[in-house]
């Protein structure tokens, strides 16, 4: 990529733009994500930040836009590519609609066409090497450079063993960004991980996680679904009570005696082995139990829920 770019006449604290999208009954769980990403809850299906986030990384961020250019008319923004030469080889323009962005087909191909003309550089509508993303937003123009979500994390539903109750992949993955925010370095338990869903997807960014098991069969799953995937192996079958290490952060799809018998004072137990091992706890339930987790000691920062079939599953981060 060659971008013969005048600096000193381009915005060094660039912005950026992504566009979002959820089904009706992840938005609670989309909004929560997008305040622990961005600090901030989007009031439409778009955000402008100062943070830099891969798009891959979320279930609901679409596209991201690096922001080169705002301006308030395309013109402006054709002037402004013009003066400062900017250039790139084997490029493609492409056009990222909005909601309620009241732009017509025509204006679209017109804006691609024009950006495209004026760009120095060849382009290349096939596997180009670099993608330019232009959007009107609110009456202003934006482009910049262009990354999409790859959804290549959709791969993770193949897993060789799963369970109809197993958290959905959607739900596992912004639970992890819920729980590790914008440090992907920080350590991460799942502490009652079944068959290892949020800790593959954990793995696949990155984050340095570990997952427990009580259940050995289930531990054994896990495992083999993780190094299905070509990850290292961090799965351990045992009991989280015996945890010595301290986390910071954890996250706990709290059992409900599905396949395991279990009690409400073992659930408390789990929440209290939590409290002692995590500076920050992301726990799911089936039903509030708002008042079993603060008397285990933890403060709940942010609610939520998201819904599967007929089931309501509540979502508490807890610090």
């Amino acid at each position: 990529m060659n971008k013969n770019l005048n600096i000193k006449n381009v915005n060094i604290n660039r912005k950026y733009f992504y566009s979002i999208n959820y089904p009706t009954f992840e938005e609670e769980l989309c909004k929560m994500e997008m305040s622990c990403l961005f600090n901030e809850i989007p009031a439409e299906k778009y955000i402008f930040s100062d943070y830099s986030i891969n798009p891959s990384r979320s279930p609901f961020i679409k596209d991201k836009i690096s922001i080169i250019y705002e301006e308030d008319s395309l013109e402006k923004i054709l002037q402004r590519i013009a003066q400062d030469r900017l250039s790139y080889d084997d490029f493609k323009v492409c056009y990222i609609k909005v909601e309620n962005a009241n732009i017509t087909y025509e204006e679209r191909l017109t804006s691609i066409s024009k950006i495209g003309f004026v760009i120095i550089g060849e382009p290349r509508m096939h596997n180009p090497k670099v993608m330019i993303g232009v959007a009107k937003v609110n009456g202003i123009w934006i482009l910049g450079e262009y990354e999409r979500n790859d959804y290549q994390w959709h791969i993770h539903d193949k897993k060789p063993y799963s369970y109809s109750n197993s958290l959905s992949l959607r739900v596992a993955r912004a639970l992890v960004n819920i729980a590790v925010e914008n440090d992907l370095d920080c350590r991460l338990i799942d502490p009652c991980c079944g068959v290892g869903t949020v800790v593959i997807e954990a793995l696949s960014m990155g984050v340095n996680v570990r997952g427990y098991e009580i259940n050995r069969h289930i531990a054994e799953n896990a495992q083999k679904n993780v190094e299905f995937f070509g990850y290292k192996n961090v799965i351990v079958s045992g009991d989280m009570h015996t945890i010595e290490e301290n986390y910071d952060a954890a996250i706990i799809d709290l059992p409900y005696g599905l396949f395991t018998a279990t009690t409400l004072e073992e659930q408390i137990a789990l929440m209290k082995t939590a409290r002692r091992i995590t500076k920050k706890l992301v726990i799911v339930t089936f039903e509030d139990m708002d008042k079993h987790i603060i008397n285990s000691g933890f403060k709940i920062t942010q609610k939520s829920y998201v819904c599967k079939g007929k089931f309501k599953r509540y979502i508490n981060i807890c610090e």
